[in-house]
C-alpha cells in the first residue's frame, strides 16, 4: 500500500474510533445540523477532487451527524 493511502486510511480509523467512543453522547442538535452540513458539503468536495479517503470520512460525518439529529428529535418527541 502507497505510505501516503496508508496514513489518510489510519487517520481515517482512529476518526472513526473517537466516534464509535463517544456514540453514547448526544450533542446539542445545533451542533448536529452544523456538522452534517459541513460533512455533506465535504462529501461534495472530496467527490469532486476524487479524494476516496476524504469522501468515505466525510460521508461517514454526515451519516453519523443525521442519525444524531434523528436521536435528538426522537427523544424531544418523547419529553
Amino acid at each position: 500500500m502507497d505510505p501516503v493511502l496508508a496514513l489518510g486510511v489510519a487517520g481515517m480509523i482512529f476518526i472513526v474510533i473517537g466516534w464509535a467512543v463517544s456514540i453514547t453522547a448526544l450533542p446539542p442538535l445545533r451542533l448536529s445540523v452544523l456538522y452534517f452540513m459541513g460533512s455533506l458539503l465535504l462529501t461534495l468536495y472530496a467527490i469532486m477532487i476524487r479524494d476516496p479517503i476524504f469522501t468515505v470520512l466525510n460521508a461517514a460525518a454526515a451519516l453519523l451527524a443525521l442519525a444524531n439529529i434523528l436521536r435528538t428529535l426522537k427523544v424531544r418527541r418523547k419529553d
